[in-house]
């Protein structure tokens, strides 16, 4: 697992620790499908979690428990499958594949530290042959507490104990890029970070703990704060 300064250092799992364990868990693979073509994990499915976790294409919201549950588990993932999802974008899919089980109470999954940048400059084993798994049962069940309601986060706006991180780009925090959307900007008295931020130029591995609490520190966000991501 990953570095146990981490608050929640099972939420982060090491090439070392995968390259040992790959029987032992579904290895998701969140880039396109042409990168999956080309290579991939030994043992990894493909799902583009950014496109296919939402109700349809340009939908805003997840899909509802029981198109996420035939999803999850078309993919072979069940109640006690352990997830490990990886991508070559800094983990900004695999992040979010690991948020949507997560929110439908499947507390079994982790982002593989490095991605698949780590995973390749290590020269660990590759393959271009398609994964594919037996199906499995996955029963949502919503947990609430990774969830912002949009009247949780218009009651959060000037709360001091409440922090409302917008982790976009430059541009989209400045209303510059919009992103096709009728308004641009952001929710007001909000701070923002961009998640780029979080991980390491070099390796894509995120910054070692000490760090990214100096980071989140300097922003006004502490370890009580409640923190509402967007």
């Amino acid at each position: 697992m990953a570095d146990h300064n981490y608050s929640r250092p099972e939420m982060l799992v090491e090439t070392d620790w995968l390259a040992e364990h790959l029987q032992d868990v579904c290895v998701v693979d969140c880039d396109n499908r042409e990168a999956y073509r080309r290579a991939h994990i030994p043992g990894a499915v493909t799902f583009r979690g950014h496109h296919y976790l939402k109700e349809k294409e340009g939908a805003p919201h997840i899909m509802g428990p029981e198109q996420f549950a035939e999803t999850m588990g078309g993919l072979g993932i069940g109640d006690d499958t352990l997830v490990i999802a990886y991508d070559g974008f800094s983990g900004l899919y695999a992040t979010r594949l690991w948020w949507a089980p997560s929110s439908y109470g499947h507390t079994r999954a982790a982002v593989l530290n490095g991605g698949w940048d780590a995973w390749l400059a290590e020269g660990r084993p590759l393959t271009n042959a398609p994964a594919r798994r037996a199906a499995a049962r996955f029963n949502p069940q919503v947990n609430e507490e990774l969830i912002a309601r949009w009247e949780y986060v218009r009651d959060s706006i000037d709360q001091t104990d409440r922090v409302l991180l917008d982790v976009r780009s430059d541009g989209e925090w400045s209303g510059q890029n919009a992103r096709g959307t009728k308004r641009g900007g952001r929710i007001p008295g909000a701070v923002h970070l961009e998640w780029l931020n979080y991980v390491d130029d070099q390796t894509k591995k995120f910054k070692p703990a000490a760090e990214l609490r100096a980071m989140f520190a300097e922003a006004g966000i502490t370890p009580e704060s409640q923190v509402v991501t967007y």
